[in-house]
């Protein structure tokens, strides 16, 4: 389909040679004044609008003031003579694309035209990946309806219109940089960069590197200057993944960063100012590690400006169904499998499995499922052992072969360890008398985790109490 172009001027001869050059490769709608203008904007798919400035009645600067009302994303051309070229720039301040002066010439009109069509195809398709991207990693993407998750999503739409630091905490597996993502697409930082950098995954020797970049000549093998993801992420978001990780060296300089905005690059002796947003994100407790000496307290305060906590899975099982519809339906089209969903015995299973790698493993789980599914239901026998081990029982059996061994083995050390610490919890409950705080003290455990290892075995401490 030819893209339509509005051409607007009150002299029918111009209209008439626009028309005869351009309808070769354009669909062309003629008018000669402001008002049918805009009412051929407002009804019909117009691709670009030619303009003369200078018309009885509504002017073209007018006409591109109402024009930006209806449609703003529309590209217009002003054409006009050389005495009005301060009123043409002024309708470039107003939004016009680009003028072209009296007396045209065709072949600088038609060149003028492809391009300009060109950019706005670009724009329009770079607006359509921008929307693609929020749908991937916006907060819609994020499941669950346990009142923790829901709370995970009022605070991503609370911080995502603010520059404030966010600080993401949660166990391996979790979704923290799932949040990460959807706070950067919420905000007006979203068509910017989000830049990623895991500082478990990269020596330490090479982190600094990394994140602040460097100059030619300043260590061997700095053949010439590179920027580091501070640079990379300016106008947007930077996610400083396992934070708990970094050197205390590096966090000094990360820390006046967030305070200043300012950094060098190593090698460099002139400040390099940025604008951008920091997330960081840790599995650790970092208050713990500021107690042990390992992290700054002052970047701690200054990272946990909001705070996030993302729970583990099996402290939101009743979510674990909507994440088993999610993951299907995220994954069977890209393996070109027709799974309808999950047997009730296999969902059984999966909620009660207590997901140690949490929401990402469930997810790859789901992924080998389908995989390795015959039929349009996933049923317990697509399932891992460990998962299948829950219901099978191991007593009296026999492996058939290796990986049967090995299977039985983790099945058996599981149900060791989880028996040793219900027992542990419960006696801990004697010994406080069901008061939490003293029964962890008594043990040597922090209360929140003696009370996650309450909840995660359904201990009640009232069966402790003393009466």
């Amino acid at each position: 389909m030819k893209p339509k172009i509005l051409i607007v001027d009150d002299e029918a001869r111009m209209q008439r040679i626009l028309e005869i050059n351009l309808s070769p490769k354009y669909e062309v709608i003629t008018s000669g004044e402001g008002e049918d203008a805009l009412r051929v904007v407002k009804t019909q798919n117009i691709s670009l609008m030619l303009t003369d400035l200078k018309m009885p009645g509504k002017s073209g600067l007018e006409l591109l003031q109402e024009v930006r009302k209806v449609r703003s994303d529309l590209p217009v051309i002003i054409m006009t003579a050389y005495g009005t070229v301060e009123s043409a720039v002024q309708a470039m301040k107003e939004g016009a694309t680009d003028y072209i002066l009296k007396p045209i010439k065709i072949d600088e009109m038609e060149l003028m035209v492809e391009k300009t069509l060109s950019l706005s195809r670009l724009q329009a398709e770079n607006r359509d990946l921008r929307q693609e991207l929020k749908t991937i990693y916006g907060p819609g993407n994020i499941v669950g309806n346990h009142p923790t998750m829901q709370k995970v999503l009022q605070l991503i739409q609370q911080v995502a219109g603010t520059k404030a630091t966010v600080l993401v905490q949660g166990e391996s597996g979790t979704g923290k940089e799932l949040v990460a993502r959807a706070i950067h697409f919420e905000s007006d930082r979203s068509s910017k960069p989000f830049v990623v950098i895991n500082c478990a995954a990269i020596p330490s020797t090479l982190l600094e590197s990394e994140l602040f970049g460097y100059e030619k000549g300043a260590f061997t093998g700095a053949s010439k200057t590179k920027k580091g993801r501070l640079e990379l992420a300016d106008k947007g978001t930077l996610f400083l993944d396992e934070i708990g990780e970094m050197p205390k060296e590096l966090q000094v300089k990360i820390l006046r960063v967030l305070e200043e905005q300012k950094f060098q690059h190593i090698g460099g002796t002139g400040d390099i100012e940025v604008d951008i947003r920091i997330i960081a994100a840790t599995n650790k407790d970092l208050r713990q590690a500021v107690e042990a000496g390992n992290f700054r307290e002052d970047l701690y305060y200054r990272l946990k400006v909001i705070s996030i906590a993302i729970p583990p899975l099996h402290e939101r099982k009743e979510d674990i169904p909507l994440l088993v519809g999610h993951f299907l339906a995220k994954h069977r089209e890209a393996f070109k499998k027709n799974v309808s969903g999950v047997s009730e015995e296999a969902l059984g299973l999966l909620v009660d499995y207590p997901w140690p790698g949490n929401a990402r493993e469930l997810e790859n789980v789901l992924v080998r499922a389908i995989v390795l599914s015959s039929s349009e239901w996933i049923g317990v026998e697509d399932l891992p052992g460990e998962i299948r081990g829950q219901k099978e029982g191991i007593e009296g059996k026999i492996p058939l072969d290796s990986q049967d061994l090995k299977r039985m083995k983790k099945i058996a050390q599981k149900r060791i360890k989880e028996e040793m610490e219900k027992k542990f919890v419960e006696e801990a409950l004697r010994q406080g008398e069901g008061n939490i705080l003293r029964s962890a003290e008594k043990v040597g455990m922090d209360r929140r985790q003696f009370q996650n290892l309450i909840k995660r075995y359904g201990i009640s401490k009232k069966d402790f109490v003393k009466n």
